[in-house]
C-alpha cells in the first residue's frame, strides 16, 4: 500500500492549489482525480465560459463598429468555431496543472476515490493510505424535481459549453452568474433568449441596484426577462421544448429549442465513503471547524462540499488555510465576510461585503455613495457607459461595508475594495489615495467622495 503524508480527493481549483501547497510545505502528496486536472472550474466552468464570452464580446464590437468610426462590411460568427477555442484554451489550462504537478512533486492517481476508515482511499480497488486525507469532490448542477435534465433538451451548464448547433431560441432557469452569462454568450450570438427568475430580481444575491442596472442592460440588449416566475412543467415530446411558466397573472407556455437549469449546485458528496467513515453532513454540506477539519481525526473538506461560498478562490484559499495548519504554521481563519463574487457577463459585475439593503437590516447608520460610468471619461472614451460603482461605509466609524460594481471591467477593479476591507481602510484613507487618470477604477474613489458629499465630477 502507497502511504502519503496528504491525499487529497478532487483536483479543482480547491484540491490541485490544496496539493500543490501541502508540496511546498514538504508533505509527500497525492491527488485523486477521477475525470480531467483542474476540475470543473477549469475545464467546465470558469475558464472556458470566460472564453466563449470573450468570443461573444468581440462579435459585439464587430456588430457595433459603426459606433467607433470604422465600416466592417462583412463579417459572421461560426458557432463550432466558438466553441472549439473555449475548448482549446481548456485543454491548454488542464496540460498547465499537470506540468506543475510534475513540478511539484505530486503524484496524480487517476480513477474514482472513496475514503475508507482508518485514513484510507480506496482507488478503483487499490488503497492507499495518509496521515491526512482532504476532500475536494466539488458540485456540480442542480437538477429540479419538474425541470429534470435529459442533456440534450434540458441541460445543465456543462452541456451549454458545447452545444453542437446553436438553438434559435433559449430559456435559461435561473439568473444567478451561470444564468445570466450564459443568456449573454447565446443572445450575443444571435439566439431569442428569455431568462425565468424564480425571485424578484434578477442575479437575486447582489445589491438591488445593480440587479436593476443588469436587467435595464439586458433587456436593452433583447433579452426576454421574467421575473418571480416558476418553470412548474416541461414538454419535451415535439421538436424543441415547452415550458409551462407559472407568474403572479397565471401560467403562460414558453417554447424553445432548447432549456438551460442553472438553478444552483448539488455536492459531489454521494458514493465517496462519507458514511463508512462516519463524517458529518448536513444539508448536502460537509461539516468542517475553521481550518476544515471533520469530526473525524486526519479528514478534512474545502471547496463546495462545506458550507462558505461555492467559488473558485474560496475553495483555493480554504486549501491553502487548511494544510498550513496541518503544517503548524500560524493560519488565520477565513474571513467570509470579504470574499468577492464576480460574474462575467456584458455588463461585468462585482461586488464584495454588506448590500445597502444588508446594512440597513442590521441598524447600522450608513453613507452611501454612486458614482454612474456615464460620468467617467475613461468609459465614454471606451463606449462602455453602462453601469456604476457603489460604496457603503459606516458613518460613525467610516468602515467600509460593501463595494458594488456592475460596468466594463470591474471584475478586475474589485480587488481594490476587498484589500481596503482586509487593511481596514476608511472612505477618508481611499478619498485620499490618488487614483490614475483616465481609468475606470477612478470611479471607486469618486464613488466614496459622493458617499462623502466631496464628489467632483458630478
Amino acid at each position: 500500500m502507497s502511504k502519503y503524508d496528504i491525499i487529497v480527493l478532487g483536483s479543482g481549483p480547491g484540491g490541485y492549489v490544496t496539493a500543490i501547497r501541502a508540496s511546498q510545505l514538504g508533505f509527500k502528496t497525492a491527488v485523486v482525480e477521477k475525470e480531467n486536472l483542474g476540475g470543473v472550474c477549469l475545464n467546465w466552468g470558469c475558464i472556458p465560459t470566460k472564453a466563449l464570452l470573450k468570443s461573444a464580446q468581440v462579435f459585439e464590437y464587430l456588430k457595433h463598429a459603426s459606433d467607433y468610426g470604422l465600416t466592417i462590411t462583412e463579417y459572421d460568427k461560426d458557432f463550432n468555431a466558438v466553441v472549439d477555442r473555449s475548448r482549446g484554451v481548456a485543454n491548454g489550462m488542464s496540460k498547465g496543472i499537470e506540468f506543475l504537478m510534475k513540478k511539484n512533486k505530486i503524484d496524480v492517481i487517476k480513477g474514482y476515490g472513496k475514503i475508507k476508515p482508518g485514513k484510507k482511499i480506496d482507488v478503483d480497488g487499490t488503497e492507499y493510505s495518509a496521515d491526512h486525507i482532504i476532500i475536494a469532490t466539488g458540485a456540480r448542477s442542480r437538477e429540479l424535481p419538474n425541470l429534470p435534465q435529459d442533456g440534450k433538451k434540458v441541460i445543465g451548464y456543462r452541456e451549454a459549453m458545447s452545444l453542437p448547433n446553436q438553438p434559435k431560441k433559449m430559456i435559461v432557469v435561473g439568473s444567478g452568474a451561470i444564468g445570466v452569462e450564459f443568456a449573454y454568450f447565446y443572445n450575443s450570438m444571435g439566439t431569442e433568449v428569455t431568462i425565468v427568475e424564480y425571485l424578484p430580481n434578477v442575479v437575486p444575491v447582489e445589491d438591488e441596484d445593480v440587479s436593476k442596472q443588469l436587467e435595464k442592460s439586458f433587456k436593452k440588449s433583447g433579452i426576454n426577462i421574467m421575473t418571480s416566475a416558476e418553470v412548474i412543467k416541461v414538454d419535451t415530446s415535439g421538436e424543441g421544448v415547452k415550458a409551462t411558466v407559472k407568474t403572479s397573472k397565471g401560467e403562460e407556455v414558453l417554447e424553445a429549442d432548447i432549456i438551460l437549469s442553472a438553478v444552483g449546485i448539488k455536492t459531489n458528496i454521494e458514493n465517496i465513503g462519507l458514511e463508512d467513515v462516519g463524517i458529518v453532513v448536513d444539508r448536502d454540506k460537509i461539516l468542517v471547524n475553521s481550518f476544515y477539519q471533520t469530526n473525524m481525526p486526519g479528514y478534512y473538506a474545502i471547496g463546495d462540499v462545506t458550507p462558505g461560498q461555492a467559488l473558485a478562490h474560496v475553495a483555493s484559499a480554504e486549501g491553502i488555510l487548511c494544510v498550513e495548519k496541518i503544517a503548524g504554521l500560524h493560519a488565520e481563519a477565513l474571513d467570509y465576510g470579504n470574499i468577492p463574487g464576480c460574474t462575467y457577463c456584458t455588463p461585468e459585475i462585482a461586488s464584495v461585503g454588506l448590500t445597502e439593503k444588508q446594512a440597513k437590516e442590521k441598524g447600522l447608520d450608513i453613507k452611501v455613495g454612486k458614482f454612474p460610468f456615464s460620468a467617467s471619461g475613461k468609459a465614454s472614451a471606451a463606449g462602455t457607459k453602462d453601469g456604476f460603482v457603489k460604496v457603503i461605509f459606516d458613518a460613525k466609524y467610516g468602515e467600509w461595508l460593501g463595494c458594488h460594481m456592475i460596468g466594463a471591467g470591474v471584475t478586475d477593479m474589485i480587488a481594490e475594495a476587498v484589500l481596503g476591507r482586509k487593511l481596514e481602510t476608511t472612505g477618508h484613507e481611499v478619498l485620499k489615495t490618488v487614483h490614475p487618470h483616465p481609468t475606470m477604477s477612478e470611479a471607486v474613489m469618486e464613488a466614496v467622495a459622493a458617499a462623502y458629499d466631496e464628489v467632483i465630477h458630478l
